[in-house]
């Protein structure tokens, strides 16, 4: 009997006994994927050590020039600025921070404004930019096409930045400020000063002013100096277009999320714009030149512009505009509270060889 209770009984302790080895399994590979995190730790100190020691070094060479140092930054940001876009309450923040970081703004002002230079003067332009020591570092910002620096055969492409906004609501607003102006020079007679017909009654009645080709501007702002940019409805105008503004621009933001567009250029260039975001806040500059006497169109106004293949192209370069900016800033900034803030640096450098001694 005592035999058979023996046998029995030994399901339980070959249950028990694999019970016992899956919990020293489970606890072993526990110890072991703590080992490899304190490792990794470890490493990734150690990489941050060796990183810190190159800098330190680094830093004490600078330091014995740091006279010079000013006067070797060639860093320039050029904003082809869109008329109508909310550019002037971004410039307003440049001038205001100049003096403060240390850097040159200048404005490009063109003949009648005509956005598209002469060769000659692109090329004069190409070589100010890049040769013209006492602006560095310097914004340039004005109403002019996209101008590709490699073409030119100088060493140094400027940082380009610009900002979109929805066809129609620029293209509304450009029409009543040719009236009416603005809040930024209230005094100044317009172009179209004592017309009174509203947005809604120049479309109705096939006015110039308002016709879908006036929204042909973005594309061509982006696309360049090249004749075909220009040609009204060109498909070859809005892919050139898309491809410049992923490949040429640092950041393009989109009006209205003017705030976010900064908040992501301080945290990029500090250089430039370190405190554009809290003075785009608080600033009594940031928020000027609002067009007056601005009545929003109808639905039916609406719906009779997006019946044009222009406005399609228009708002088709407008959506990816706004896709890539908002796949940035998910990449970018969090939200917390309500309120928005950058992300702290997600990457570091480990391995590095040879070892500093």
């Amino acid at each position: 009997m005592g035999f058979l209770r023996i046998l029995m009984m030994a399901p339980k302790f070959y249950l028990l006994a694999l019970l016992a080895f899956g919990v020293a399994v489970l606890f072993i590979e526990n110890q072991i994927q703590k080992l490899e995190e304190s490792r990794a730790k470890l490493e990734r100190t150690i990489a941050r050590h060796e990183v810190a020691q190159v800098e330190q070094r680094h830093s004490e060479f600078l330091g014995r020039e740091s006279l010079a140092t000013s006067e070797r930054d060639d860093s320039v940001i050029i904003y082809n600025r869109v008329p109508k876009t909310g550019s002037t309450s971004f410039t307003n923040i440049a001038y205001d921070l100049c003096p403060k970081n240390n850097f040159h703004v200048l404005h490009i002002n063109t003949s009648k404004n005509n956005p598209v230079m002469s060769l000659q003067d692109q090329v004069r332009f190409v070589q100010n930019v890049t040769s013209w020591k006492e602006m560095k570092p310097g914004f340039y910002h004005g109403h002019v096409a996209y101008i590709d620096f490699s073409k030119y055969g100088v060493k140094g492409k400027p940082l380009y930045i610009n900002v979109v906004r929805d066809p129609i609501d620029r293209l509304v607003s450009y029409y009543y400020f040719l009236r009416f102006g603005d809040d930024y020079r209230p005094g100044l007679r317009r172009r179209k000063q004592g017309d009174k017909k509203t947005f809604d009654e120049c479309v109705a009645s096939g006015g110039t002013d308002c016709a879908p080709e006036k929204l042909w501007l973005q594309i061509p702002f982006f696309c360049g100096h090249h004749s075909e940019c220009w040609n009204i409805g060109s498909h070859w105008a809005l892919e050139q277009a898309k491809l410049n503004l992923v490949n040429e621009y640092l950041l393009v933001g989109v009006t209205e999320e003017l705030e976010d567009f900064i908040m992501i250029l301080e945290a990029a260039v500090p250089r430039f714009f370190k405190g554009a975001t809290e003075l785009y806040k608080t600033g009594n500059r940031s928020h000027l030149r609002k067009t007056t006497e601005k009545k929003a169109p109808t639905k039916e106004t609406i719906a009779k512009l997006q019946q044009s293949n222009i406005w399609k192209m228009e708002n088709e370069f407008y959506e990816f505009a706004l896709e890539q900016f908002q796949f940035v800033r998910a990449h970018a900034v969090r939200e917390k509270d309500g309120e928005l803030y950058v992300l702290a640096q997600s990457f570091f450098y480990e391995k590095i060889y040879p070892k500093v001694n």
